[in-house]
């Protein structure tokens, strides 16, 4: 027998509550719970379905199976060489950062290459696709687009068409009449997820949605999508820049980490085949505060310019902000840089920048923001020819980082004569052609050399 009860589960992290509640005591959330009604199946009552045994795994034989490529080499990197068949490949990011363009194009070029694609909208007409892909130079051939929000319709047409791939935009607008929330409620979107995913798995047909972002920057549906999905991507970019990340965070098939770099224009996104000359193109030479630091971003190399700017602050307490890199991990370097090398950073505000709109992570950049801070603060400018690499104890000391040599590979292709490096990075060999490394052991040493003191 069946025996329905009335809850209220938050919309950000899906803690249930028997009544509502102003304010979710697990996230901290207001006006988050919405009322659903839950229907009950006593255990008795339930059909045990037949399934096939547990198997031991030394027993299991390896199937093989070959990815698909799609026509963009950068989103071929970032899903691990091409796409699985059978697989669910989640894409968020903000409103208007370029997630529909990026799904148009794809499907457009993959309906040339593999056949028939099916492009489901629950948020745009046929005829507003036709539009924007009139303006990205799409002729639409072997694409067939839906407008439909309904999943058990949009799934009975694909099972007709038989596409080599559907999409999905976006999964917060599709809903099951098998339960009575709204769409995109958190309920809505698990069983949406979960009747794609088992369509995909079953059809073999690969599926790419796309997702809203919370104000956080988190995927809407309290990360319900994310265990659901085989793959994750994100979308990032600054709301005034041309260029535009494709970052995975989970990918089941493949590394995690890696990124795509896009540059958003007329024609949609186009592919930057070497980021780190874009992301240095407009670098003035001998800029005060300006740093250039070599990072790993998944399996490439790439360069970016780290800007720093210090300036006598006018009010009681110094601010400090930072865009693109950790704001705790600023305020580490402002405070060693005050207490080792004796600057007087308590009366300063500091700013912190990242060209390009990346986020950078990694603690190998932290010598390149003490070198940034430092030459803002004695208005010394650094050698345009000059990279640096390098993570910052509390003592003042220089740590070593990963994949040293392949840092110094990918300045020196690009012009930089001189790294500045941690001394307990060992010896590179080979060593580029030209190139003087210059390895210290404190930080100290390294900005007195970095500014030519």
């Amino acid at each position: 027998m069946e025996k329905s009860r009335t809850v209220y589960i938050c919309q950000q992290c899906g803690k249930e509550s028997l009544k509502w509640l102003g304010k979710c005591p697990n996230c901290q959330a207001w006006n988050s719970f919405l009322e659903q009604v839950v229907t009950e199946t006593k255990a008795s009552t339930r059909q045990i379905k037949n399934t096939a045994p547990p198997k031991e795994l030394s027993q299991l034989a390896v199937e093989a199976f070959e990815r698909f490529p799609v026509p963009i080499s950068e989103f071929n990197r970032v899903l691990g060489g091409g796409i699985v068949p059978g697989s669910l490949i989640l894409i968020g990011g903000e409103p208007g950062i370029g997630k529909s363009t990026l799904l148009l194009q794809a499907s457009a070029l993959l309906a040339k290459a593999q056949g028939k694609v099916v492009y489901v909208s629950g948020e745009e007409t046929p005829n507003q696709i036709k539009i924007r892909a009139k303006r990205l130079g799409i002729n639409g051939e072997g694409l067939y687009l839906l407008a439909e929000t309904d999943i058990d319709t949009l799934l009975a047409h694909a099972e007709e068409l038989q596409p080599s791939l559907l999409i999905i935009d976006s999964i917060q607008t599709v809903h099951t009449q098998d339960d009575d929330g709204i769409p995109g409620s958190l309920t809505q979107v698990r069983q949406s997820a979960q009747r794609l995913m088992t369509w995909a798995k079953s059809s073999g047909v690969p599926v790419f949605i796309s997702g809203h972002v919370t104000k956080e920057g988190a995927i809407a549906g309290p990360r319900v999508l994310e265990h659901i999905v085989d793959v994750v991507l994100y979308m990032e970019g600054e709301q005034f820049s041309a260029y535009r990340l494709l970052r995975c965070v989970k990918n089941r098939f493949g590394s995690t980490n890696e990124i795509g770099v896009f540059e958003m224009k007329e024609k949609g996104l186009i592919e930057v085949e070497n980021p780190s000359l874009a992301f240095l193109s407009q670098r003035q030479d001998e800029a005060v505060g300006s740093v250039v630091v070599p990072i790993i971003e998944g399996s490439r190399p790439l360069l970016v310019e780290i800007q720093a700017l210090t300036n006598a602050t006018s009010f009681g307490m110094p601010r400090r902000t930072a865009n693109g890199v950790d704001y705790n991990r600023l305020l580490m370097i402002t405070a060693v840089l005050s207490r080792r090398l004796g600057m007087k950073l308590g009366n300063q505000d500091i700013m912190v920048n990242v060209t390009g709109g990346l986020k950078i992570d990694e603690p190998a950049a932290d010598l390149g923001i003490a070198l940034a801070i430092a030459s803002s603060f004695r208005d010394t400018s650094v050698d345009r020819g000059l990279a640096v690499i390098g993570e910052i104890g509390l003592s003042g000391e220089l740590r070593a980082v990963p994949q040293l040599d392949r840092r110094i590979t990918e300045a020196a292709r690009l012009g930089f004569k001189r790294i500045l490096t941690p001394k307990a990075g060992g010896k590179i060999t080979p060593l580029p052609k030209d190139i003087e490394i210059m390895a210290f052991n404190s930080l100290r040493e390294a900005v007195e050399k970095g500014l030519g003191l």
